[in-house]
C-alpha cells in the first residue's frame, strides 16, 4: 500500500479506526487546520467520548462502519443546529442508514434535519485578510438590509456582474464625505539590536544597553547615534523579543501595546483570525503569580482566548501561551507548541 492509498485508507474504510486514535495535540502540532483538528476531535467525542447515550453511541459506532471521515463530518454539521440531545443521537442514526455516498446524506439531512427557527442576533463579522482583501458577513434587521441592499444598486449598469458595482457604491457610501472613520496605519521603523548589544536593566522608560567595547548607553541614545532623532523606532532582540520595561502597573502603556502588537499581529491562539487591534494584552505569567506587566510577559489575545488560556501550567486542560525566543506560541496541554502566524517583526528580523 503506497502512502495515498494509506491515507485513503485511514479517511474512508478505516474511518472509525482512525476516530479512536486520534490526538488533538498531535494533529495540531502536525499541521493540521485547528478548525480541522477540532472539528475531528469532536467527532471523537460523540462516537467513542462519555455519553449517557451508551447504546445509541454503540449502534452508532456499528452502522458508521464503510463512512468516511467527511461523511461523519457532513452529518455532524447538519444537526448541529439541535439543542436537545436525544434528537440529535437520533437524527444521527438515521442519517446513518443512508446508502449512496456524500450527496445523498446531504439530501436526506436537508429533508429529515428541522427548520432553523432559532432567533437570530445582529452581528458583523470579518473574516481574514486574503490577497488584500477582507470579507464582511452582515446581519440586520430585514428592512434594514433591504434598505443598504437599494441603496448599494442605485446606478449599477445592469450589462455587467453587480456584485462588485453594490461593494463600491456602499463602500462610497461609507467612505465618502468623511461619514465613517479610517483605520490608519501607523508606520514604526523596527531595529534589530546587534549582538554586541546586552541588554542589562530597564531605566524610567528607557532600558540601558551594554556594549561590547564596555560602554553603556540607552536605548534613545543607540538609536540616537544610529538613526538621529528624526524617527519613531522599536528595537527588538533576537532572543529576548521587544526591549523589556519595568513592571510599573497591571495595565500595558502605550508602548508595550504597539511593540507587542508588532511581535505578534493577531491573537496567538492557533486558528484565531482577530487581529492585535482588537485583541486584549494577556500576561503570558499570570499577574496573580507575580507575572510584571513587562514585553516579555505580553501577548495579544481576544476577548475569548485570554479567558479560556490555562494561567496554572501544571492544570493545563485548555492550553496556554509561552514566550518562545520573544514571540508568543500557544502550549498544547501535552506540551506541543504551536504558532499562529509567522508575520510578526521577530521573523522578519531574525528568521
Amino acid at each position: 500500500m503506497n502512502p495515498f492509498e494509506a491515507l485513503v485508507e485511514a479517511m474512508s474504510a478505516s474511518a472509525l479506526e482512525t476516530l479512536a486514535s486520534f490526538d488533538l495535540d498531535v494533529a495540531l502540532a502536525a499541521g493540521f487546520a485547528p478548525d480541522r483538528a477540532r472539528a475531528f476531535s469532536r467527532l471523537q467525542t460523540v462516537y467513542f467520548g462519555r455519553t449517557s447515550f451508551t447504546r445509541k453511541q454503540r449502534e452508532a459506532r456499528s452502522r458508521a462502519a464503510g463512512f468516511s471521515l467527511d461523511e461523519l463530518l457532513l452529518i455532524e454539521r447538519r444537526i448541529a443546529r439541535v439543542s436537545d440531545a436525544a434528537e440529535r443521537w437520533g437524527l444521527r442514526l438515521e442519517l446513518l442508514r443512508v446508502d449512496g455516498g456524500y450527496r445523498a446524506i446531504e439530501q436526506a439531512a436537508r429533508e429529515l434535519a428541522p427548520a432553523d427557527d432559532a432567533p437570530v442576533s445582529d452581528a458583523a463579522k470579518f473574516g481574514p485578510s486574503r490577497n488584500g482583501k477582507k470579507t464582511l458577513h452582515w446581519t440586520l434587521d430585514e428592512r434594514e438590509m433591504t434598505d443598504i441592499e437599494f441603496a448599494g444598486r442605485q446606478g449599477i449598469d445592469p450589462s455587467k456582474p453587480a456584485a462588485e458595482q453594490v461593494a463600491q457604491n456602499l463602500a462610497a457610501i461609507f467612505f465618502g464625505g468623511g461619514g465613517v472613520a479610517r483605520a490608519v496605519p501607523r508606520p514604526i521603523l523596527a531595529v534589530g539590536l546587534p549582538d554586541f548589544v546586552r541588554i542589562m536593566a530597564g531605566e524610567g522608560d528607557d532600558v540601558v544597553l551594554a556594549l561590547s567595547d564596555g560602554t553603556t548607553m540607552t536605548g534613545a541614545e543607540f538609536l540616537a547615534a544610529q538613526f538621529g532623532d528624526i524617527l519613531e523606532v522599536a528595537t527588538f532582540h533576537p532572543e529576548a523579543g521587544a526591549v523589556n520595561l519595568y513592571r510599573t502597573e497591571r495595565r500595558a502603556n502605550q508602548k508595550q501595546r504597539d511593540l507587542a502588537k508588532m511581535v505578534s499581529p493577531v491573537c496567538a491562539f492557533p486558528g484565531c483570525r482577530h487581529g492585535a487591534d482588537a485583541c486584549e494584552l494577556h500576561h503570558v505569567t499570570a499577574w496573580k503569580h507575580g507575572g510584571e506587566t513587562n514585553l516579555d510577559n505580553l501577548a495579544p489575545l481576544c476577548r475569548y482566548h485570554n479567558r479560556i488560556n490555562d494561567d496554572d501550567p501544571g492544570q493545563s486542560k485548555r492550553g496556554r501561551i509561552a514566550m518562545i525566543r520573544g514571540a508568543p506560541v500557544w502550549i498544547s496541554p501535552h506540551g506541543y507548541p504551536v504558532r499562529n502566524t509567522d508575520r510578526g517583526v521577530m521573523e522578519t528580523l531574525f528568521g
